[in-house]
This record gives structure tokens, C-alpha cells and sequence, in this order.
């Protein structure tokens, strides 16, 4: 009975796990989203993000592809500020892998597992995006979505990997407000 309960448990491990960017949003419940139609980049918010240019750009256009298919307008005068911040963190894994044979059942000390085994170690980059959008008449941020997910250091997959993040972080924008 007891297996029967871990299966959906690692049935839901193994499907979460399979997902490439972790996405959440946050909003305020109060804003009315829909008469925010132009928007511009926040620019003094922007320059202090501390990645490479050619990062910076990559996602800007990224937005702004996902902003326009959205229907809204770049703007001199906009409704919405966007700004974004990044972070990111080295990933270690490392990974054991014994093999031997022995007397007992269950797990625990073998006498044989010095005749396999293998540990290896590999590591990776995390990377967090956060999208701020921000009420450019009040200054307040009323949209906050945030993207989790390993990045690649190949400069041919960067462009599909950061518009990979941007896309499913402002599929939750506007929010859907339950009611």
C-alpha cells in the first residue's frame, strides 16, 4: 500500500523535472491590467544589471517580440515600464554509484564495493530572469514574473534559450484574476 502512495509522488518528481524553466508571477490584485497598452524599457534599472551587453540585448529583443505579439507598443510615452534583474548560481552534482554483491537484503555496508563503483561530478549554471512591470505614471511595480532554469554557455542556443525564458515568463501576463 505504502508504494502505491510514492508512485504519483515520483511520477510528479520525474514530470517536474523535465520542465526547463521554472516560471512564477506576482501581481497587485488591486491594478486593472488591461488599459496598459505601450510600454518602454526602464533604462536606468536596466544598465545596472550585471550581465554582458550582448545578454542584455537578447533578451530586450526577446521581450519586445513577446510584447508585440501581445499587442502592445513600444512608446515614447508609455503606460508600463519594464525592467529587468538577473542572478544565477554554480550548480554541483555529484553522483555515487555502487555496485557489488554480498550476503542480506536491503541497503547498507558491502564487503565486494570495491569492485565498482563510480562517482561523477558535474556542474552547471542557474539562472534567474525577473521582468518588473512598473505603472510609468505612479512609478509603482504592478507585475512582477520570474524565470528559473540551467543556462548554456553556447552562443548558438543563447538567443532560443533566453527567448525560451522570456516567453514563459510573460505567458502569466496580464494575470488572470479568479474570481
Amino acid at each position: 500500500m505504502k508504494t502505491l502512495k510514492l508512485v504519483p509522488f515520483f511520477l510528479l518528481l520525474i514530470l517536474t523535472s523535465c520542465s526547463t524553466v521554472s516560471v512564477y508571477s506576482d501581481y497587485d490584485k488591486k491594478v486593472d491590467f488591461a488599459p496598459y497598452k505601450t510600454y518602454a524599457f526602464f533604462k536606468s534599472g536596466i544598465d545596472k544589471v550585471e550581465i554582458s551587453d550582448l545578454d542584455k540585448r537578447r533578451i530586450l529583443r526577446a521581450i519586445d517580440d513577446q510584447m508585440q505579439a501581445k499587442g502592445f507598443t513600444k512608446s515614447e510615452n508609455p503606460d508600463l515600464l519594464i525592467n529587468i534583474f538577473t542572478k544565477s548560481r554554480e550548480q554541483v552534482d555529484v553522483n555515487q554509484f555502487n555496485a557489488g554483491w554480498g550476503y542480506g537484503w536491503g541497503f547498507g555496508w558491502n564487503p565486494f564495493m570495491m569492485y565498482g563503483g563510480q562517482t561523477t561530478v558535474s556542474t552547471s549554471t542557474e539562472g534567474t530572469l525577473f521582468i518588473d512591470f512598473i505603472d510609468a505614471k505612479k512609478k509603482e511595480m504592478i507585475w512582477q514574473g520570474e524565470g528559473i532554469g540551467t543556462l548554456t554557455k553556447n552562443a548558438d542556443k543563447k538567443d532560443e534559450r533566453v527567448a525560451e525564458f522570456v516567453s514563459k515568463i510573460l505567458a502569466q501576463y496580464p494575470p488572470v484574476k479568479k474570481q
